[in-house]
Protein backbone atom coordinates (compact mmCIF):
# COMPACT_ATOMS: atom_id res chain seq x y z
CA UNK A 1 0.00 0.00 0.00
CA UNK A 2 3.02 2.78 0.91
CA UNK A 3 6.17 0.91 -0.34
CA UNK A 4 8.88 2.59 0.82
CA UNK A 5 10.07 5.11 3.67
CA UNK A 6 6.59 5.35 6.09
CA UNK A 7 6.35 8.63 6.99
CA UNK A 8 3.26 10.37 9.33
CA UNK A 9 2.83 13.01 5.88
CA UNK A 10 2.72 9.77 3.76
CA UNK A 11 0.72 7.94 5.85
CA UNK A 12 -1.96 11.00 5.88
CA UNK A 13 -1.68 11.99 2.51
CA UNK A 14 -2.74 8.51 1.11
CA UNK A 15 -6.06 8.24 3.68
CA UNK A 16 -7.53 10.76 0.57
CA UNK A 17 -6.18 8.00 -2.11
CA UNK A 18 -7.40 5.06 -0.55
CA UNK A 19 -10.63 6.66 0.96
CA UNK A 20 -9.44 5.54 4.81
CA UNK A 21 -11.45 6.51 8.14
CA UNK A 22 -8.38 5.85 10.35
CA UNK A 23 -5.23 5.47 10.73
CA UNK A 24 -4.01 3.35 13.89
CA UNK A 25 -0.06 3.40 14.88
CA UNK A 26 0.78 0.88 17.57
CA UNK A 27 3.75 -0.78 18.70
CA UNK A 28 4.59 -3.79 17.81
CA UNK A 29 2.16 -3.92 14.17
CA UNK A 30 2.79 -2.32 10.91
CA UNK A 31 0.25 0.54 10.83
CA UNK A 32 -2.99 -0.20 9.83
CA UNK A 33 -5.66 1.95 8.14
CA UNK A 34 -10.14 1.23 8.29
CA UNK A 35 -11.31 1.50 4.88
CA UNK A 36 -14.88 0.86 4.13
CA UNK A 37 -14.72 -0.24 8.00
CA UNK A 38 -12.18 -3.15 7.60
CA UNK A 39 -8.63 -2.65 9.47
CA UNK A 40 -6.25 -3.05 6.67
CA UNK A 41 -2.40 -2.79 7.01
CA UNK A 42 0.50 -1.22 5.80
CA UNK A 43 2.97 -3.63 4.18
CA UNK A 44 6.05 -3.65 5.67
CA UNK A 45 7.22 -4.07 9.29
CA UNK A 46 5.91 -3.73 12.78
CA UNK A 47 7.21 -0.67 14.95
CA UNK A 48 9.31 -0.72 17.37
CA UNK A 49 8.41 1.52 20.06
CA UNK A 50 11.19 4.09 18.79
CA UNK A 51 10.17 4.28 15.64
CA UNK A 52 6.23 4.84 16.49
CA UNK A 53 7.45 8.03 18.32
CA UNK A 54 9.26 9.57 15.76
CA UNK A 55 6.20 8.86 13.44
CA UNK A 56 4.36 10.78 15.93
CA UNK A 57 6.78 13.59 16.51
CA UNK A 58 6.32 16.00 13.90
CA UNK A 59 2.44 16.37 14.75
CA UNK A 60 2.95 17.54 18.19
CA UNK A 61 3.70 20.94 19.47
CA UNK A 62 5.62 21.73 22.93
CA UNK A 63 2.29 22.70 24.91
CA UNK A 64 0.59 19.09 23.06
CA UNK A 65 3.53 17.03 24.07
CA UNK A 66 3.70 18.63 27.66
CA UNK A 67 -0.05 17.79 28.16
CA UNK A 68 0.26 14.31 27.00
CA UNK A 69 3.07 13.58 29.31
CA UNK A 70 1.15 14.60 32.01
CA UNK A 71 -2.19 13.04 31.54
CA UNK A 72 -0.87 9.45 29.22
CA UNK A 73 -3.65 10.85 26.65
CA UNK A 74 -4.77 13.56 24.66
CA UNK A 75 -7.52 14.48 21.61
CA UNK A 76 -6.32 17.51 19.34
CA UNK A 77 -6.70 18.50 15.56
CA UNK A 78 -4.39 18.70 12.62
CA UNK A 79 -4.52 20.75 9.71
CA UNK A 80 -2.21 19.70 6.57
CA UNK A 81 -0.95 21.62 3.77
CA UNK A 82 -3.03 20.23 1.21
CA UNK A 83 -6.83 21.19 3.40
CA UNK A 84 -7.03 17.91 4.89
CA UNK A 85 -7.83 17.89 8.86
CA UNK A 86 -7.61 15.17 11.01
CA UNK A 87 -8.40 14.02 14.85
CA UNK A 88 -5.75 12.56 16.87
CA UNK A 89 -6.35 10.48 19.85
CA UNK A 90 -2.35 9.88 21.18
CA UNK A 91 -2.38 7.70 24.51
CA UNK A 92 0.10 5.78 25.84
CA UNK A 93 0.18 1.33 26.26
CA UNK A 94 2.24 -0.43 28.13
CA UNK A 95 4.41 2.23 28.56
CA UNK A 96 5.04 3.00 24.72
CA UNK A 97 2.57 5.56 22.10
CA UNK A 98 -0.36 4.66 20.18
CA UNK A 99 -2.27 6.63 18.55
CA UNK A 100 -5.91 6.51 16.30
CA UNK A 101 -6.05 9.24 13.70
CA UNK A 102 -9.40 9.87 12.14
CA UNK A 103 -9.71 11.55 8.69
CA UNK A 104 -12.19 14.55 8.50
CA UNK A 105 -13.14 15.14 5.38
CA UNK A 106 -12.67 19.14 4.72
CA UNK A 107 -16.14 19.37 3.18
CA UNK A 108 -19.29 19.30 5.70
CA UNK A 109 -21.79 17.20 3.91
CA UNK A 110 -25.21 16.93 3.71
CA UNK A 111 -27.81 14.83 4.80
CA UNK A 112 -27.93 13.58 1.62
CA UNK A 113 -24.39 12.97 0.91
CA UNK A 114 -24.90 11.07 4.37
CA UNK A 115 -27.93 9.15 3.07
CA UNK A 116 -29.64 9.56 6.31
CA UNK A 117 -33.78 9.67 6.00
CA UNK A 118 -35.92 12.66 5.56
CA UNK A 119 -36.33 12.70 9.39
CA UNK A 120 -33.28 14.35 10.28
CA UNK A 121 -33.80 17.50 7.84
CA UNK A 122 -37.40 17.78 9.57
CA UNK A 123 -36.07 18.02 13.34
CA UNK A 124 -33.39 20.32 12.20
CA UNK A 125 -35.97 22.54 10.40
CA UNK A 126 -39.08 22.51 13.06
CA UNK A 127 -36.90 23.15 16.17
CA UNK A 128 -36.17 26.47 17.03
CA UNK A 129 -35.05 25.58 21.26
CA UNK A 130 -34.76 22.26 23.13
CA UNK A 131 -32.27 19.52 23.06
CA UNK A 132 -31.27 17.29 20.34
CA UNK A 133 -28.84 14.26 20.65
CA UNK A 134 -27.04 12.49 18.01
CA UNK A 135 -26.04 9.01 19.93
CA UNK A 136 -24.01 5.99 18.60
CA UNK A 137 -20.63 4.13 19.62
CA UNK A 138 -17.14 5.04 18.48
CA UNK A 139 -16.98 5.53 14.68
CA UNK A 140 -20.80 5.67 13.66
CA UNK A 141 -20.32 8.89 11.80
CA UNK A 142 -22.28 11.10 14.54
CA UNK A 143 -19.47 14.04 14.55
CA UNK A 144 -20.89 14.25 10.38
CA UNK A 145 -24.11 13.60 10.82
CA UNK A 146 -23.92 16.71 13.37
CA UNK A 147 -21.65 19.14 11.10
CA UNK A 148 -24.44 18.38 8.45
CA UNK A 149 -27.35 19.51 11.08
CA UNK A 150 -25.27 23.01 12.12
CA UNK A 151 -23.86 23.34 8.35
CA UNK A 152 -28.08 23.09 7.50
CA UNK A 153 -28.95 25.51 9.68
CA UNK A 154 -25.92 27.78 8.68
CA UNK A 155 -27.29 27.43 4.80
CA UNK A 156 -31.04 28.29 5.89
CA UNK A 157 -30.92 30.74 9.09
CA UNK A 158 -29.32 33.51 10.61
CA UNK A 159 -28.39 32.57 14.25
CA UNK A 160 -25.48 32.82 16.33
CA UNK A 161 -23.92 29.23 17.07
CA UNK A 162 -21.29 28.70 19.71
CA UNK A 163 -20.19 25.00 19.70
CA UNK A 164 -17.28 23.64 22.56
CA UNK A 165 -15.60 20.75 20.82
CA UNK A 166 -12.86 18.33 21.86
CA UNK A 167 -11.05 18.93 19.50
CA UNK A 168 -12.61 21.13 16.55
CA UNK A 169 -12.93 18.14 13.94
CA UNK A 170 -15.56 20.51 11.02
CA UNK A 171 -14.32 24.35 10.56
CA UNK A 172 -17.64 25.88 9.65
CA UNK A 173 -17.49 28.94 7.07
CA UNK A 174 -20.12 31.57 8.11
CA UNK A 175 -23.20 31.51 5.96
CA UNK A 176 -26.35 33.34 7.32
CA UNK A 177 -25.41 31.92 10.51
CA UNK A 178 -22.86 33.91 12.41
CA UNK A 179 -20.43 31.00 14.05
CA UNK A 180 -17.99 30.84 17.30
CA UNK A 181 -15.92 27.50 17.63
CA UNK A 182 -14.43 26.60 20.81
CA UNK A 183 -11.63 23.92 21.66
CA UNK A 184 -10.64 22.66 24.67
CA UNK A 185 -7.20 22.94 25.33
CA UNK A 186 -6.75 25.79 23.01
CA UNK A 187 -9.29 27.97 23.85
CA UNK A 188 -10.93 27.08 26.89
CA UNK A 189 -10.07 24.59 29.56
CA UNK A 190 -12.66 22.63 30.05
CA UNK A 191 -16.11 21.94 29.20
CA UNK A 192 -17.52 23.41 32.48
CA UNK A 193 -15.63 26.38 32.13
CA UNK A 194 -16.53 27.05 28.45
CA UNK A 195 -20.24 25.58 29.64
CA UNK A 196 -20.57 27.98 32.31
CA UNK A 197 -20.75 30.97 30.24
CA UNK A 198 -22.41 30.49 27.29
CA UNK A 199 -25.75 31.58 27.82
CA UNK A 200 -23.67 35.22 28.14
CA UNK A 201 -22.47 34.99 24.82
CA UNK A 202 -26.20 35.65 23.47
CA UNK A 203 -26.29 32.13 21.40
CA UNK A 204 -29.34 30.83 19.49
CA UNK A 205 -27.52 27.72 18.91
CA UNK A 206 -24.95 25.55 21.29
CA UNK A 207 -23.31 22.94 20.05
CA UNK A 208 -21.22 20.55 23.10
CA UNK A 209 -18.52 18.01 21.35
CA UNK A 210 -19.73 15.20 23.83
CA UNK A 211 -21.95 14.97 26.71
CA UNK A 212 -19.61 12.98 28.96
CA UNK A 213 -20.46 13.74 32.82
CA UNK A 214 -23.02 15.25 35.06
CA UNK A 215 -22.26 19.00 34.55
CA UNK A 216 -22.19 19.01 30.82
CA UNK A 217 -25.99 17.16 30.91
CA UNK A 218 -27.15 19.69 33.13
CA UNK A 219 -25.73 22.75 31.47
CA UNK A 220 -27.39 21.52 28.12
CA UNK A 221 -30.91 20.79 29.70
CA UNK A 222 -30.34 24.08 31.75
CA UNK A 223 -29.64 25.89 28.02
CA UNK A 224 -32.53 24.46 26.34
CA UNK A 225 -35.08 25.23 29.42
CA UNK A 226 -33.63 29.30 29.00
CA UNK A 227 -34.68 29.34 25.38
CA UNK A 228 -31.92 27.83 23.28
CA UNK A 229 -31.36 24.89 20.67
CA UNK A 230 -28.93 22.55 22.18
CA UNK A 231 -27.04 19.67 19.82
CA UNK A 232 -25.01 17.59 21.24
CA UNK A 233 -23.53 13.58 21.10
CA UNK A 234 -23.37 10.95 23.57
CA UNK A 235 -21.90 7.56 23.65
CA UNK A 236 -24.38 5.15 23.58
CA UNK A 237 -26.03 2.39 21.43
CA UNK A 238 -29.39 3.55 21.12
CA UNK A 239 -32.15 6.05 21.80
CA UNK A 240 -33.69 4.82 25.32
CA UNK A 241 -30.53 3.74 26.41
CA UNK A 242 -29.71 7.44 25.93
CA UNK A 243 -32.17 8.60 27.60
CA UNK A 244 -31.00 6.35 30.51
CA UNK A 245 -27.55 7.36 30.85
CA UNK A 246 -28.34 10.58 31.22
CA UNK A 247 -30.24 9.88 34.68
CA UNK A 248 -27.92 7.44 35.80
CA UNK A 249 -25.64 10.63 36.25
CA UNK A 250 -27.84 12.32 38.84
CA UNK A 251 -28.89 10.75 42.03
CA UNK A 252 -32.08 9.53 42.66
CA UNK A 253 -33.42 12.07 44.20
CA UNK A 254 -32.64 14.41 41.54
CA UNK A 255 -34.22 12.42 38.80
CA UNK A 256 -37.68 13.62 39.24
CA UNK A 257 -36.36 17.39 38.76
CA UNK A 258 -34.46 16.17 35.65
CA UNK A 259 -37.30 13.85 34.27
CA UNK A 260 -39.59 16.93 34.20
CA UNK A 261 -36.66 18.82 32.54
CA UNK A 262 -36.11 16.50 30.09
CA UNK A 263 -40.11 16.40 29.28
CA UNK A 264 -39.72 19.81 28.44
CA UNK A 265 -36.82 19.93 25.92
CA UNK A 266 -36.60 16.91 24.12
CA UNK A 267 -36.73 17.50 21.30
CA UNK A 268 -35.08 14.36 19.46
CA UNK A 269 -32.89 11.34 20.00
CA UNK A 270 -30.89 10.27 16.81
CA UNK A 271 -29.02 6.67 16.90
CA UNK A 272 -27.17 5.71 14.02
CA UNK A 273 -24.89 2.65 13.12
CA UNK A 274 -22.85 2.95 10.01
CA UNK A 275 -22.84 -0.90 7.57
CA UNK A 276 -20.48 -1.94 4.75
CA UNK A 277 -22.32 -1.77 1.32
CA UNK A 278 -22.62 -3.84 -1.00
CA UNK A 279 -19.58 -3.58 -4.35
CA UNK A 280 -21.96 -2.00 -6.40
CA UNK A 281 -23.30 0.70 -4.44
CA UNK A 282 -21.37 4.37 -4.95
CA UNK A 283 -20.69 4.59 -1.14
CA UNK A 284 -19.00 2.19 1.20
CA UNK A 285 -20.95 2.99 4.48
CA UNK A 286 -24.66 3.08 5.06
CA UNK A 287 -26.12 4.43 8.31
CA UNK A 288 -28.50 2.11 9.95
CA UNK A 289 -30.63 4.76 12.32
CA UNK A 290 -33.42 5.07 15.33
CA UNK A 291 -35.21 8.09 15.39
CA UNK A 292 -37.19 9.16 19.06
CA UNK A 293 -38.72 12.48 18.74
CA UNK A 294 -40.38 14.36 21.62
CA UNK A 295 -43.82 14.43 20.89
CA UNK A 296 -46.14 15.30 23.16
CA UNK A 297 -46.73 10.98 23.93
CA UNK A 298 -43.64 11.09 24.60
CA UNK A 299 -43.04 13.35 27.18
CA UNK A 300 -45.87 12.21 29.07
CA UNK A 301 -43.58 9.01 29.14
CA UNK A 302 -40.43 10.89 30.06
CA UNK A 303 -42.85 12.81 33.31
CA UNK A 304 -44.32 9.03 34.68
CA UNK A 305 -41.32 6.92 34.47
CA UNK A 306 -42.20 5.03 31.79
CA UNK A 307 -39.05 5.86 29.31
CA UNK A 308 -39.73 1.21 28.99
CA UNK A 309 -42.56 1.87 26.50
CA UNK A 310 -40.10 4.25 23.92
CA UNK A 311 -39.76 0.89 21.69
CA UNK A 312 -43.97 0.49 20.94
CA UNK A 313 -43.87 4.38 20.18
CA UNK A 314 -40.78 4.47 17.95
CA UNK A 315 -41.96 1.25 16.28
CA UNK A 316 -45.13 2.94 15.35
CA UNK A 317 -43.05 5.21 12.68
CA UNK A 318 -45.37 8.35 13.22
CA UNK A 319 -43.94 11.85 12.08
CA UNK A 320 -40.65 9.93 10.82
CA UNK A 321 -39.72 7.81 14.26
CA UNK A 322 -38.13 4.48 13.49
CA UNK A 323 -35.99 1.76 14.78
CA UNK A 324 -33.03 0.42 13.81
CA UNK A 325 -34.64 -3.00 12.90
CA UNK A 326 -37.32 -0.90 10.54
CA UNK A 327 -34.39 1.19 9.35
CA UNK A 328 -32.17 -2.03 8.19
CA UNK A 329 -35.10 -3.33 7.11
CA UNK A 330 -34.91 -0.29 4.50
CA UNK A 331 -31.23 -0.52 3.60
CA UNK A 332 -31.80 -4.35 2.48
CA UNK A 333 -34.95 -3.07 1.00
CA UNK A 334 -33.11 -0.28 -1.45
CA UNK A 335 -30.56 -3.11 -1.81
CA UNK A 336 -27.70 -1.16 -0.27
CA UNK A 337 -26.74 -4.07 2.39
CA UNK A 338 -27.08 -7.54 2.02
CA UNK A 339 -29.47 -9.57 4.15
CA UNK A 340 -27.13 -11.54 5.97
CA UNK A 341 -24.85 -8.48 7.25
CA UNK A 342 -28.64 -6.96 8.14
CA UNK A 343 -29.42 -9.85 10.34
CA UNK A 344 -26.19 -9.65 12.02
CA UNK A 345 -26.36 -6.09 13.16
CA UNK A 346 -30.64 -6.43 13.93
CA UNK A 347 -31.88 -6.33 17.46
CA UNK A 348 -34.23 -8.56 16.50
CA UNK A 349 -33.83 -11.02 13.75
CA UNK A 350 -37.19 -12.71 13.79
CA UNK A 351 -38.68 -9.49 13.30
CA UNK A 352 -36.18 -8.16 10.50
CA UNK A 353 -37.32 -11.50 8.70
CA UNK A 354 -40.67 -10.99 9.03
CA UNK A 355 -40.26 -7.52 7.47
CA UNK A 356 -38.62 -9.32 4.34
CA UNK A 357 -40.22 -12.10 4.17
CA UNK A 358 -40.63 -12.55 0.21
CA UNK A 359 -37.38 -10.76 -0.44
CA UNK A 360 -35.29 -14.49 -0.40
CA UNK A 361 -35.39 -15.08 -3.73
CA UNK A 362 -33.28 -11.92 -4.16
CA UNK A 363 -30.62 -13.35 -1.84
CA UNK A 364 -28.31 -15.55 -4.82
CA UNK A 365 -28.63 -12.60 -6.54
CA UNK A 366 -27.89 -10.37 -3.67
CA UNK A 367 -24.63 -12.91 -2.67
CA UNK A 368 -23.17 -12.10 -5.91
CA UNK A 369 -22.69 -8.42 -4.73
CA UNK A 370 -21.19 -8.45 -1.83
CA UNK A 371 -18.51 -6.91 -1.20
CA UNK A 372 -14.55 -9.29 -0.78
CA UNK A 373 -12.96 -7.25 2.03
CA UNK A 374 -9.71 -9.03 2.75
CA UNK A 375 -7.77 -7.57 5.45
Amino acid sequence: MLPGTVSIQRLLSSMRKLDASDLHIKVGLPPYYRIGGVLKHVPGEALSPGEAKHLIDPLLSDQIREKYEQLGSIDFAVNMGDGERFRVNLFKAGGYTHAAIRRVKGDIPSFTDLHLPPVYAKIVESAREGLVLVVGTTGCGKSSTLAAMLEHINQTRAEHIISVEDPVEYRFVPSRSIISQRELGIDVGDYATALRYIVREDPDIIFIGELRDRDTIMAAIQAAETGHLVFASMHTADTTQAFSRMLEFFAPDERSFIRGALANTLQAICAQRLLPTLDDVSFRLAPATEVLLGNHVVREKIRDGMEADFATIISTREDGMHNFTQSLADLVRREWVPMSLAMDYAPNRELLAGMLKGMEVKVSTVLNRVRTRAV
